[in-house]
């Protein structure tokens, strides 16, 4: 690999980061190769890991896909969008930190995290109509989902930019922070993560992935159905939380 996307471990942290920063990171097929990868990597650790991070290189998140390989083949059908559709299913909570611009195919990578740090920095846009372009790798789906319908349709008709603070008011970011408190902000969340149960994380994020478009009634039918019932380590955090 030549790095394009690069991984880190700190306990049961892994953090991925974009490394394309003379490109805007730009997707470029060799990147999505190489997040892949590091995806199967994430995967075959399993429970040894509890949360994942995805950042960016240099000042930009990412400029969205890398036009000049427009017609480029894929090595599979649909390729970009299932490696998106991986990152959003890994079992373990996926935090997006965001600084400067998160464009289109940017975004739509970003929103298959669970939770999306901005900085005040952060810029987001989903260009696809300036390109003569529709999506594909899921941002008519996730984006509405986040944001709410009629905000989602402002976004993608007029490909307007959503300031970082304007994304945390709507809901597209969880958090907007200062640029200097962005690594300080995803770690910190990231180590609450790790610190809590990961039977208990990992069967909430199925949960709500399962549950998402289910009626009320449904829903809380599948939650007790589909229940992962009392972890292993309950009594070992019982007793330490309470003593023996």
């Amino acid at each position: 690999m030549s790095d394009l996307v690069l991984f880190e471990r700190a306990g049961a942290i892994v953090t991925l980061t974009l490394n394309r920063p003379d490109k805007r990171n730009a997707l470029n097929l060799a990147l999505w190769g190489e997040l892949a990868a590091q995806l199967d990597a994430v995967r075959a650790l399993g429970e040894d890991i509890s949360v994942v991070i995805l950042r960016a290189s240099g000042p930009v998140f990412c400029a969205g896909n890398d036009l000049k390989e427009r017609g480029a083949k894929a090595p599979e059908r649909d390729y970009q969008a299932k490696i998106v559709t991986r990152l959003a299913d890994l079992a373990q909570p996926v935090i997006v930190a965001v600084q400067g611009g998160c464009f289109t195919g940017g975004l739509e990578l970003a929103l298959a995290g669970d939770i999306i740090v901005a900085s005040e920095s952060a810029s987001f846009a989903d260009t696809h109509g300036k390109f003569a372009l529709v999506p594909a790798w899921g941002m008519s789906q996730r984006l509405p989902r986040r944001v709410g319908q009629w905000k989602a349709r402002e976004m993608s008709f007029t490909g307007l930019p959503v300031s970082g603070r304007e994304a945390e008011r709507i809901g597209l970011a969880n958090h907007c922070v200062p640029d200097v408190e962005l690594d300080s902000t995803v770690t910190r969340l990231a180590e609450a993560i790790a610190s809590q149960s990961r039977h208990s994380v990992f069967a909430y994020k199925r949960l709500y992935r399962e549950q998402a478009d289910l009626p009320l009634q449904a829903g809380l039918a599948h939650e007790v159905f589909a229940s992962a019932g009392v972890g292993p380590d309950f009594a070992e955090r019982v007793s330490g939380q309470f003593g023996k």
